[in-house]
């Protein structure tokens, strides 16, 4: 039952797997959409949560769970037109979505997700 760490830093790992199961680090906009209105942050961060997942051997149709942290509550139907476009049909995980302070001031959302892996 070894853990295995995936870029792992003093601070957190980007990614943990144990037992089959992907535990992904809080993903945010990138450096080129952190200006951006809530669509332009949403795609920017799933698209990070794609690399990441594809670098460990994962992808969205093997999400588990996710949970969504939304600056604004207003921008939440802003980012579910995101979200229902990037989920592929039959594949939704189970989800959260809270309000929640960013890590700065420019972010408008980050989310967690886990993933299976695939062997």
């Amino acid at each position: 039952m070894a853990i295995q760490r995936h870029d792992t830093k003093a601070r957190m790992s980007r990614a943990v797997i144990h037992q089959g199961v992907a535990y992904l680090c809080g993903q945010v906009a990138g450096p080129e959409a952190r200006e951006g209105d809530i669509t332009a942050q949403t795609e920017s961060m799933l698209a990070r949560v794609d690399a990441l997942l594809k670098e460990i051997g994962s992808s969205r149709e093997q999400l588990l769970s996710a949970t969504i942290y939304l600056k604004e509550g207003g921008d939440f139907a802003a980012m579910n037109e995101v979200w229902d476009v990037w989920v592929p049909a039959g594949y939704a995980p189970a989800r959260t979505c809270v309000c929640a302070p960013m890590p700065a001031d420019e972010l408008k959302v980050e989310i967690t997700v886990t993933a299976a892996v695939s062997h």
